[in-house]
């Protein structure tokens, strides 16, 4: 028995003086306009006949054909004649549905025989209200029911997000007694391997078959947590005008277009009237559009993870549901983030088109690029220029960019790029002296706030972040020194000092020999590293540069730097004495410029035993490695830094790197917005005591 007909069943058997109380009378020209709706969507009435003798009650469904006044022809829908069925029965009504309405029409039989039944329509008939919200009819959408770790199996048969039915097969030795009406079942609705809902329900109503059951069920739980729940919380925008949802709901197959209410980086809210619910908390949407304008529209994959009533000015009710990204493309992500960004402050911009020429000057005038840099650039500056048009004109999925631009001019910079499997690489932060006093803080703010709305999403492949600065600068030591120190765990961020020197291709060395080897790296060797690294620091260094042995094969983001047209190769060597491990490896190779000071187009080593690893073994092996690279001068970071001051190998300058685990974001923002208030307090003193200096100075 389908959906419709069991309603009309419950219909039937309620008393007919109520549903005289309750029914609305319809006018023969709505009834006319709702009848050739049903045929325009191929539909079917049900028309019902009572038993002469009993109250038994059947309904055969028929296709009513175009209705222009008061005579309605309708086609039988099954294909045996209903002839042999009638014997017994007489003729009652005829129903049909509107919505969540029951429109009942007790018309005139004018002809019926094997093929058509005519009726004379009445000059009015009566409208039902039967439920309070519309089941939606569903196809092909299987159903797994468990209770107590026993799990039935079976199909959806109708559907709405306060209750919805579904049809279950008890397959021997099964039997329906194990389901304890009175206890909640766990519910998950599913199609091929996509699961689109998955909950706790309540147990209205159930038939009372042997081998098949209905069940009618209710979800208990309005509210989900997909993410762990942060503090600081991206913020919500209502923007103007308002954006659209677009999607085909998984479950009904029908196009669903909402208004959005509001919107941040990790979800936006909706509303829509209870009657016409269809989102319930736990239901995830494959693909979802958001159309903000013309030509305009971001993709999702997005999941319900609240729903809350409302009762609206004309008395109606309505649900405000929240939903939460689960997906997005990398592409989508900035260009959400850049509408966002621009609406808190219109002077902030994320990965927009720059112009590059502008860019540069920036660079020069800030002083980011001083004298030294540009020395080492100037051979490569065509290189650089050539990275630079791929990295900010091309949005790839591997580069962010975050400027704070006034009137077509620069006054903050950051950047950052994804150069490990999980991690990106923050650097390039610079900031003018004119123009916004907190230009470095607001891109450093912009930075956080894209980290915070899509870090959760695997696209954005974002676990950590690290960046590289000197301890001697005074902006990156105490914002990312102190957050370390205010952290105070060093799993939840790092600093590993690193020595930074150049290695000339051309210096004459002596070869390895015996007893020394260097050998391309196995898992192993990489275990060892990780015990020598927890002992010597317990940082994050290992788990953001992808050093733990399952990574030692892993070249997914290789092939993904080859595809935008970049280079990135990674090699692990390990340098052994008599098989004992002395140091470790790795040469990086990318486009030169692709970091402007080659940190990511350089050695790294990790020395694990100083005491016994003379400078010339060290050396030999960066000859050996000098091959991969094809510049003169090879940039080398090399931990830890007394091994440098032991062996007396001059350097150029330390380098930090500091890696957070996006774990641990809330600590991270507490500490930015002390570090903001305590600006403030020393601006405002400041401030304080000119104003008392001139007063005393008025001349």
């Amino acid at each position: 028995m389908d959906t419709l007909r069991k309603i009309i069943q419950e219909f039937k058997n309620t008393e007919s003086d109520s549903r005289q109380k309750e029914g609305i009378k319809v006018c023969k020209k709505n009834l006319i306009n709702t009848l050739n709706y049903v045929n325009f969507q191929d539909g079917t009435i049900h028309i019902n006949f009572k038993h002469v003798k009993y109250d038994h009650i059947i309904s055969l469904q028929a296709k009513p054909q175009l209705c222009t006044e008061d005579r309605l022809n309708c086609f039988w829908v099954e294909p045996t004649s209903p002839a042999e069925k009638l014997n017994s029965y007489k003729y009652l009504d005829f129903i049909l549905k509107n919505g969540q309405r029951l429109i009942r029409v007790e018309a005139d039989v004018e002809e019926i025989n094997e093929t058509e039944i005519c009726f004379k329509l009445p000059e009015t008939c009566l409208e039902f209200n039967y439920r309070k919200v519309i089941r939606n009819s569903c196809e092909g959408i299987c159903v797994d029911l468990t209770q107590n770790g026993v799990v039935f199996y079976g199909f959806l048969l109708d559907f709405s997000a306060v209750s919805f039915s579904v049809q279950i097969t008890a397959v021997p030795p099964q039997s329906f007694w194990l389901i304890n009406p009175e206890s909640m079942v766990n519910v998950v609705l599913k199609k091929d391997q996509d699961i689109f809902y998955s909950g706790k329900c309540k147990i209205i109503r159930q038939t009372c078959g042997q081998k098949t059951r209905n069940f009618v069920l209710e979800p208990v739980e309005n509210q989900m947590r997909r993410f762990k729940p942060k503090e600081f919380r991206s913020p919500r925008h209502k923007l103007n005008p308002v954006p659209n949802i677009i999607f085909k709901h998984p479950i009904i197959q029908k196009m669903i277009t909402l208004e959005v209410e509001d919107i941040s980086g990790s979800g936006f809210a909706v509303e829509e009237y209870q009657e016409n619910s269809v989102l319930l908390a736990g239901l995830i949407i494959p693909e979802l559009f958001i159309e903000f304008a013309n030509n305009f529209t971001i993709k999702c994959n997005a999941q319900v993870v609240y729903r809350n009533n409302y009762k609206a000015d004309d008395d109606r009710t309505y649900i405000k549901c929240g939903v939460a990204f689960l997906e997005m493309d990398m592409q989508d992500q900035s260009r959400l983030a850049n509408l966002l960004h621009k609406a808190t402050n219109k002077k902030s911009y994320v990965c927009h088109n720059v112009d590059l020429d502008t860019l540069w000057k920036f660079f020069f005038e800030t002083g980011f690029i001083y004298p030294e840099k540009y020395a080492h650039m100037h051979d490569d500056k065509s290189k650089f220029r050539e990275i630079y048009q791929k990295l900010y004109t091309q949005n790839p999925s591997i580069a962010r960019h975050f400027i704070y631009q006034d009137k077509g001019e620069v006054q903050g910079h950051l950047s950052m790029i994804r150069f490990y499997e999980n991690t990106w690489l923050i650097h390039h932060h610079a900031a003018s002296r004119s123009g916004c006093d907190r230009a470095g803080l607001v891109v450093l703010n912009q930075l956080g706030r894209y980290v915070n709305d899509f870090h959760n999403l695997y696209s954005s492949h974002m676990n950590y972040t690290c960046c590289y600065f000197r301890p001697d600068n005074k902006f990156p030591q105490r914002v990312f020194g102190g957050v370390t120190q205010y952290i105070d765990d060093q799993k939840g961020a790092s600093i590993d000092p690193f020595a930074y020197f150049h290695y000339q291709k051309n210096l004459s060395t002596m070869d390895l020999t015996d007893p020394w080897m260097l050998a391309k790296s196995q898992p192993e060797d990489l275990l060892e590293l990780e015990g020598f690294y927890e002992c010597k620091s317990s940082g994050l260094m290992l788990d953001a540069l992808d050093l733990k042995p399952d990574m030692i094969d892993n070249n997914d983001l290789n092939k993904e730097y080859h595809r935008l047209g970049l280079k990135r190769e990674r090699h692990f060597f390990s340098l052994k004495k008599n098989d004992t491990f002395k140091a470790f490896i790795i040469v990086h190779i990318s486009d030169i410029g692709l970091n402007m000071s080659d940190l990511t187009n350089c050695m790294h080593i990790i020395v694990l035993d100083p005491e016994d690893l003379p400078y010339k073994a060290l050396y030999s092996c960066l000859f050996m490695l000098s091959k991969y690279y094809e510049q003169e001068e090879i940039p080398v970071l090399l931990y830890p830094v007394s091994y440098v001051k032991d062996q007396s190998i001059p350097y150029d300058k330390t380098y930090n790197l500091w890696v957070l685990n996006l774990s641990y974001l809330d600590p991270y923002f507490k500490y930015i917005e002390i570090l903001i208030n305590r600006n403030k307090q020393e601006e405002n003193k400041v401030l304080s005591l000119s104003k008392a200096h001139s007063w005393k100075n008025p001349g």
